[in-house]
């Protein structure tokens, strides 16, 4: 067995919320842990289930995913062969890392981030970088440069970035870009930039004419409400694309997830609805914590991220009420996805409780 394999600390998935539920029993348990959208999908993906036939499940799926690479393509005005999809982003991730990393390359991360760059990283016995966030919980731009060195192979930017909720302007981006050597690759994963608001051209798409260097990862995992089908893609430069396809699976998305896929894209009306809601409870959160004068950082995202001395505890003291939070991204934080309206008056008025028993 390979050494960085043996030394991996495996990532944690979310216990299934029924076998959690019953375990503790709980007679309600709300998952705000997983950064899922708690809408749903699009009423169209659940007729697309209604009417499926099966008859076709002893042939592979379309391994070129080529009406969803069409639609996608037209969506972003991208050409259709700058797409690699993979089985949700966590396969895009996997793949980047075993096509551009050899061992002691240097990958470089803006912590706290998502684990995965780094577990991926690590099975390919590349050395993984960490430059903290800012106070305000945004990407230290001069820090990553003055941390590339002749190693440096690799740049992670999550944006908006998965804790913290910061998002990060395409004017810095392209200034960061501007600073980085050209056979450096840089990723933007874009996994939440639907809940982006406020910004107009939110995207670092529109900065792949200037670099060769630049990939913008997007998945349907999140406003689109596809998690459990795991469709998710990276755009590259043609040439890079051409790479990655020659190291991708050949049949790694099946057609039900393809086709849901597609039908979610069309509907942009949901998506529509889904952040609008997102974004008003965000911002009850928001008057909810600077009035009890808890730090948080300003999100743009589906989930907020809050400072609370013993998180931990707060946690588990969330749990036994029914509430699913994630703890142990940075210490004395919690990211708490955005719920619906009821639950995130129940999780609030759980924390004043925990608050005032601790005065």
């Amino acid at each position: 067995m390979r050494k960085t394999v043996q030394q991996l600390k495996p990532y944690q998935p979310e216990e299934p919320l029924a076998d959690l539920k019953k375990r503790l029993n709980l007679a309600k348990l709300v998952r705000l842990s997983a950064n899922e959208n708690p809408y749903g999908t699009s009423v169209h993906v659940n007729e697309l289930f209604k009417t499926w036939s099966l008859n076709s499940d002893n042939r592979y799926p379309d391994g070129q995913a080529t009406k969803l690479r069409q639609a996608v393509s037209e969506f972003l005005s991208v050409a259709p062969n700058q797409l690699v999809f993979g089985c949700g982003l966590d396969e895009v991730i996997s793949l980047i890392n075993r096509t551009f990393l050899m061992e002691n390359d240097a990958v470089l991360l803006s912590t706290p981030t998502f684990s995965e760059y780094q577990l991926n990283a690590q099975i390919e016995g590349a050395i993984s970088i960490d430059v903290p966030v800012k106070d305000d919980g945004h990407i230290d731009f001069d820090g990553l440069i003055d941390a590339i060195t002749p190693a440096t192979k690799l740049v992670w930017l999550c944006n908006p970035n998965n804790p913290t909720g910061t998002y990060e302007s395409v004017a810095l981006i392209e200034q960061f870009m501007q600073q980085v050597p050209a056979n450096i690759l840089v990723v933007v994963d874009e996994a939440y930039i639907d809940y982006v608001t406020g910004v107009e051209n939110s995207s670092a798409l529109q900065l792949q004419k200037q670099f060769s260097n630049l990939v913008v990862l997007r998945t349907f995992s999140k406003a689109y409400g596809l998690a459990n089908l795991r469709v998710g893609f990276g755009v590259f430069p043609l040439q890079l694309a051409q790479r990655m396809q020659a190291v991708r699976l050949p049949y790694n998305l099946n057609d039900v997830s393809q086709q849901a896929a597609l039908v979610a894209l069309q509907d942009q009306a949901f998506i529509q609805r889904t952040v609008a809601k997102t974004v008003s409870e965000r911002r009850k959160w928001e008057a909810f914590l600077t009035n009890q004068k808890i730090p948080f950082f300003k999100s743009q995202t589906n989930f907020i991220f809050i400072n609370l001395q013993q998180a931990k505890q707060v946690s588990k003291y969330l749990l036994q009420n029914g509430y699913l939070v994630r703890d142990g991204l940075r210490p004395d934080w919690l990211r708490i996805t955005i719920g619906e309206s009821a639950d995130n008056l129940a999780v609030q008025n759980l924390l004043v409780k925990w608050i005032n028993s601790a005065r």
